[in-house]
């Protein structure tokens, strides 16, 4: 394979004057420039975009933080976010926490060591002290999930209000016996859905009932079943219930139908998410829509324009309720 010294010798050049048409330094006459060009044509020359990027103190890649790359919900995001970076000649690693300090310290140092130029963290259990230190000195935004007061810019949706649609529909359509299947309440979103979950019954007088509160610690499928169990198990069983992420909501449906009962004649389920798959169920799912493709767009323009040095702010994005037949009578 040609080399850049090839191509100057091709085209009656230095290296330097090679280098400078590579960069697109417009300092070159066009005759010169076209010169290069040619030898470079001619000899198949690829420079090395590695020597490149290192000369100009930049990896252009982006490390995106997911704590687990087996719940959907992250998949349009991902593509929001490698749809924006691919135009702006960036490249993006996933990098799969599992929660795990360990593995984060080892994609941190990636940025530290400038293998990487910055991070798009979706972790709602990222170690937020390391990761604001991070951000005094390093491109970091945080999608979806994020640590208040941290100063580090985030684009997510308005949690407490989302969930407060969600139940004030369950309401309407006349429930008073409202269950929640909610996450770990370490995590900001798990208790700001909560919170939206509580107005909306305080709002419509209905008292709180401890006991119908279902705390999981991770969102899949199955905890959405020992949820549903749990629920189905009260002596006074309620009649519908919203669950923070859909596939909770769908190991709900799974265990619901196992059960003989219908849905919604005998219990109505609300999901949060609108993943793909929450169409596909039986009945099909009612639920939150979550703008996750934009947030991803969002999120990588939002961290592209950091590593520029341009000022950014945190974005709130629209949500949706998706009325299906999982509340539909």
């Amino acid at each position: 394979m040609a080399n850049i010294q090839q191509v100057a010798k091709q085209a009656g050049v230095s290296v330097a004057t090679v280098s400078r048409v590579l960069n697109g330094q417009k300092t070159v006459s066009g005759k010169t420039r076209m010169k290069v060009e040619e030898a470079i044509k001619k000899l198949n020359y690829e420079p090395s975009m590695l020597g490149r990027n290192l000369r100009n103190s930049e990896s252009r890649l982006l490390l995106i933080l997911i704590p687990t790359i087996s719940n959907p919900f992250y998949l349009e995001i991902i593509k929001g976010i490698e749809q924006v970076a691919i135009s702006q000649n960036y490249n993006i690693l996933l990098c799969e926490t599992d929660s795990d300090p360990e593995r984060e310290n080892i994609y941190f140092d990636l940025v530290r060591k400038k293998m990487a130029d910055g991070i798009i963290s979706m972790d709602p259990a990222v170690n937020g002290k390391t990761l604001k230190k991070l951000a005094e000195n390093y491109a970091i935004i945080q999608c979806s999930e994020y640590e208040e007061g941290s100063g580090i810019p985030y684009v997510t949706i308005d949690n407490e209000e989302a969930s407060y649609r969600a139940v004030k529909h369950l309401v309407q359509i006349g429930h008073k016996k409202i269950a929640l299947i909610n996450s770990d309440e370490k995590y900001l979103y798990a208790r700001q859905r909560k919170m939206g979950y509580k107005r909306a019954l305080e709002e419509n007088g209905i008292a709180l009932k401890p006991e119908y509160i279902i705390p999981t610690q991770h969102l899949g499928f199955e905890n959405g079943q020992q949820a549903m169990k749990k629920i189905l198990n009260l002596e006074e069983r309620p009649t519908a219930v919203f669950a923070v992420s859909d596939l909770l909501a769908i190991g709900a449906l799974k265990e619901i139908n196992a059960s003989g009962l219908h849905v919604p004649s005998d219990m109505a389920v609300v999901g949060f998410d609108k993943i793909d798959f929450s169409n596909m169920t039986n009945p099909t799912l009612t639920t939150i829509a979550q703008p996750m493709h934009k947030m991803g767009t969002v999120a990588a323009k939002m961290l592209i324009d950091k590593i520029k040095g341009i000022e950014v702010e945190s974005i709130i994005l629209d949500h949706d309720l998706v009325i299906r037949e999982s509340t539909s009578r």
